[in-house]
């Protein structure tokens, strides 16, 4: 792909913080794309979540998944489910629906520090099966009351899934440190969590330049407490992936600036990984650079999917103009600054060449 090459991205604000961070995302990548001299990016604004619901019925109208089948990728905004009304509270969020229809199976989810914590690492997680009831199943969900007393979720193991994001992993590893840590559950869920386990090591015969280690869910949680830092890649099931990268990156700082993208080999999902905050929405709190970084992850995966060097330029000065913003002061309250969200976003954009 040559670098004239244009993109065409979806906007999804969601809910809460959506309207505030998402903007803020989409100005970022707008200077960091003109600065590393590559064609504008069309953005393509598209409903869903509450304001949805309001103006079509639907936290995740049909319309919207069609155009997004026609995009290079998008931005989605977090969202408020817990505050849907019935029956829209009860269906599957707009980002799991969107995860299994684009069967976006790898969530990669990095936690780096900008300080002196030495913190840089990515969990790897797989999205679409293991102990999430709601990616488990074709139709429904992996969870059913065959009683009133009795409450029942499955777990579901694959081969294709488990070799797909081994791979994932152990492909990122070689552009990283070499180094891939699996996490499981194989001394009591032998069957499943072990089953990911031994696929994981059969991948890695392929792979003799990585170093390979494995811990149990657990003890991953007290490794990453004491010693984050000798961390490199992590890969693991679906729910173990939600928890540890969450804690990875309160450690690393703030979950404010824990971005990643939801992608399969075709399409990627910009999403941070925090949720809506709907206590500071409209506010002008909450810190956009998790979403900012999401939205550098996905300019780095269109950059390698079409060998597209601006584009993957643009990923690096992204996380450059981060990194710059921080260490010179210019900090959201959750790190100890005075920033408000659009004008973080805004000084960022600034370090990166914004007119």
């Amino acid at each position: 792909m040559d670098s004239t090459h244009s993109y065409r991205l979806g906007v999804l604000s969601g809910d809460g913080i959506g309207p505030e961070i998402v903007p803020a995302a989409v100005r970022v990548m707008d200077a960091a794309v003109a600065a590393a001299g590559a064609p504008p990016i069309e953005w393509v604004p598209l409903p869903v979540g509450a304001a949805a619901i309001d103006t079509h019925g639907s936290s995740l109208p049909p319309k919207t998944v069609e155009t997004l089948a026609e995009l290079d990728g998008w931005l989605l905004g977090p969202h408020d489910s817990a505050s849907y009304p019935e029956p829209h509270r009860s269906q599957l969020n707009p980002s799991g629906a969107l995860r299994k229809h684009f069967d976006l199976y790898a969530n990669i989810r990095p936690a780096k520090s900008f300080d002196d914590r030495g913190i840089d690492l990515v969990v790897v997680r797989e999205n679409t099966e293991g102990f999430y009831a709601d990616r488990s199943t074709y139709r429904g969900t992996g969870e059913f009351m065959p009683t009133p007393d009795v409450a029942i979720a499955m777990g579901i193991f694959t081969r294709p899934a488990i070799e797909r994001i081994a791979r994932e992993a152990f492909e990122l590893a070689r552009r990283r440190r070499n180094h891939v840590t699996v996490v499981h559950k194989a001394n009591v869920l032998r069957t499943s969590t072990g089953f990911f386990l031994d696929i994981c090591r059969e991948i890695a015969a392929a792979y003799p330049e990585v170093e390979v280690d494995d811990f149990h869910i657990d003890a991953m949680t007290v490794h990453l407490v004491r010693r984050a830092p000798a961390f490199d890649v992590v890969v693991t099931e679906n729910m173990f992936g939600d928890i540890l990268s969450d804690l990875a990156g309160e450690l690393a700082g703030s979950l404010g600036i824990a971005p990643s993208i939801n992608s399969s080999t075709e399409r990627a999902m910009a999403q941070a990984a925090h949720g809506s905050a709907p206590d500071i929405a409209g506010r002008d709190l909450a810190n956009p650079t998790a979403m900012i970084g999401s939205g550098a992850m996905l300019l780095d995966w269109l950059g390698r999917r079409y060998d597209d060097q601006r584009a993957l330029e643009a990923a690096v000065l992204i996380e450059k103009g981060l990194s710059a913003t921080i260490s010179q002061g210019t900090r959201t309250r959750d790190l100890g600054g005075t920033a408000g969200t659009a004008e973080f976003g805004a000084a960022v954009a600034s370090s990166i060449g914004s007119p």
